[in-house]
């Protein structure tokens, strides 16, 4: 028999300076580490030294509708000095990423025209973690 998963995008739940986020558009959030957890160095002989890289800084990349009630409040977190904690949780997939310095590193580009379109804010979070919370 097969195994059927269930999920659904309202399990998600992202929290930015301890406030929630609602309204989130299509492609609601991504998660990426900046670099690679080793690299591998192979010497003449065959031998391999595994450099273990200690960066732990993880790209959010967030997208909001247009009409989020928390849009005012992304924006005055941009451009400023003070880290914020940053938590993405998925209830169903068991996933909790985030960190407790984040900063907006890119703004989203805005456009008005025929129709409403979704805002994307690059968030650089320099404590990233991504942790099971099964």
């Amino acid at each position: 028999m097969a195994n059927i998963t269930r999920y659904n995008a309202k399990d998600c739940t992202v929290m930015i300076g301890g406030v929630y986020i609602t309204g989130l558009g299509e492609d609601m959030i991504t998660w990426a580490k900046e670099e690679a957890y080793f690299e591998p160095v192979v010497g003449a002989q065959g031998d391999v030294v595994k450099s273990e890289i200690n960066n732990d800084i993880h790209t959010l990349t967030l997208t909001v509708q247009p009409t989020c009630p928390q849009l005012p409040y992304l924006i005055s977190l941009m451009g400023r000095t003070e880290n914020f904690p940053v938590w993405v949780v998925n209830k169903a997939l068991g996933l909790r990423h985030g960190g407790e310095q984040g900063a907006i590193q890119e703004a989203p580009e805005f456009s008005e025209g025929a129709t409403a379109e979704d805002q994307e804010f690059t968030i650089m979070v320099f404590d990233g973690v991504t942790e099971s919370t099964n």
